[in-house]
């Protein structure tokens, strides 16, 4: 679901890399990229895993991260990765692997992302995006029905004609139909439109409600966003916005990563909020 809208994926791009400008890398700890692949699991799955590195004693000597597309919880405190493609797994020790996740009510064994409440959204916004492209993609920009009463008309010229319709387009959500009914009158023929760009189907308002919601469902100010203010005076003072997001909604989205500091024995997890901002 994070390839699936434009606005979503950038949401969760930008809360990975805000939470990698304030990592702070420690002796024998996780590097900033093993950082930033367990928090894109985070942000994507709700959890993520990672592997301690221990020498020849026993000692720590780092940690790095697994992908948590194909990890799977075992008892006892156990897991297990499943190789694609194959009925192979690879079993780890207790104590090899950690995970971190975002609490679930509904159950305790796996996380769920906090942006799971904007997901028709998120459907929304880019089926709506699909169907305006069907419609520009489909020829015409419009379905019709092609209505003949001339008892007259030739069979094969009613053919050709019924032809011609069904190849006067390309593939996409609208069809067009032709149709002769004996007994003519002065309106032989008729043009009777099925859809019509001068209908509104809401298309902004859609992506507009659509937007707004996935923006809401990952904690987002609009402007971190990339989006185009829609007000002459904009959005605000963007280091001020920006202060306010990294000490509240990216101190909050780590702290899976900051509780695991209990358990490794040695705080792997730190931070920095304020790196690269000034104080205002």
């Amino acid at each position: 679901m994070s390839r699936a809208n434009a606005i979503h994926r950038r949401c969760i791009n930008f809360k990975v890399q805000q939470a990698g400008i304030c990592y702070r890398p420690t002796a024998n700890g996780m590097p900033l990229r093993d950082f930033l692949r367990c928090n894109r699991d985070f942000h994507v799955f709700g959890y993520f895993f990672f592997r301690v590195i221990r020498g020849i004693l026993g000692n720590v000597l780092g940690y790095s991260h697994i992908p948590a597309l194909n990890m799977r919880v075992k008892p006892r405190g156990r897991y297990c990765r499943l190789l694609n493609g194959t009925l192979d797994r690879i079993d780890f020790e207790r104590g090899e692997v950690f995970m971190g996740m975002q609490y679930d009510s509904g159950q305790d064994v796996y996380g769920v992302p906090d942006w799971i409440g904007g997901l028709h959204d998120v459907f929304l916004n880019s089926e709506g995006t699909l169907f305006r492209r069907r419609y520009y993609k489909n020829g015409s920009h419009m379905g019709y029905i092609l209505y003949t009463t001339d008892s007259n008309l030739d069979k094969d010229l009613e053919k050709k004609i019924e032809a011609a319709v069904r190849g006067s387009k390309g593939p996409g959500n609208f069809r067009s139909m032709y149709m002769n009914i004996p007994g003519g009158d002065k309106d032989a023929v008729k043009l009777i439109p099925v859809g019509d760009i001068g209908q509104k189907d809401d298309f902004n308002q859609i992506k507009t409600v659509s937007k707004q919601d996935i923006l809401i469902a990952h904690g987002m100010q609009p402007a971190l966003a990339g989006m185009a203010p829609e007000n002459t005076g904009g959005f605000g003072d963007i280091d001020k916005i920006q202060l306010f997001y990294r000490q509240n909604e990216v101190r909050a989205q780590v702290q899976p990563f900051v509780e695991l500091n209990d358990q490794l024995g040695q705080p792997v997890f730190q931070f920095d909020f304020n790196a690269g901002i000034d104080t205002i």
